[in-house]
């Protein structure tokens, strides 16, 4: 006997604009060509209409990123390398930017991917430290994570050009 899993929101007025609570629920997929599968859905996050989630559906923890108006999964063109463990991603509220945490060669680093380029950086490449948990602003210009510096683990901020930033003006 196979458990069906159900990814299932409660929406508090992001999705079609609608104001207020409301419990849906997407379709399930034995296939993996939907949100809901067999496979393990790990870490989503939601920005207006895209959820953004790793899945090990290819048998390698890959991202996806699902639309809840058009109802598909959207097609990452050169986002998921085969010797790259990928996890904990966000995205922009426009759904053109995907930020996520790799793991290639045991070396750790926080990775954005540009939807309308199909390019993926290394943000943290010149970055000696480990690094987890990246979110992203609504906007994609600003990149927050976790990294283990100094033997402690910091909160910093980086520019969608992986340039550290020193503050942010809240009047921006």
């Amino acid at each position: 006997m196979k458990l069906r899993v159900f990814l299932v929101l409660v929406l508090a007025g992001g999705l079609g604009g609608c104001g207020g609570s409301r419990l849906i629920t997407f379709p399930y997929d034995p296939s993996g060509r939907s949100l809901n599968s067999p496979f393990g859905e790990v870490t989503p996050r939601i920005a207006d209409r895209y959820i953004v989630f790793s899945s090990d559906r290819r048998g390698s923890q890959d991202i996806y990123l699902y639309d809840t108006v058009a109802q598909t999964l959207i097609e990452l063109s050169g986002l998921n390398a085969i010797d790259t463990l990928e996890s904990n991603p966000a995205v922009s509220v426009n759904g053109r930017f995907i930020v996520f945490a790799g793991n290639r060669q045991g070396q750790s680093g926080i990775y954005l991917y540009d939807r309308d380029t199909r390019q993926l950086r290394n943000l943290t490449d010149n970055l000696r430290a480990a690094v987890r948990n990246p979110v992203i602003s609504a906007d994609g210009n600003v990149i927050a994570f976790e990294a283990s510096t100094n033997g402690q683990w910091d909160i910093l901020l980086y520019n969608r050009l992986g340039q550290p930033i020193n503050g942010i003006n809240p009047s921006r």
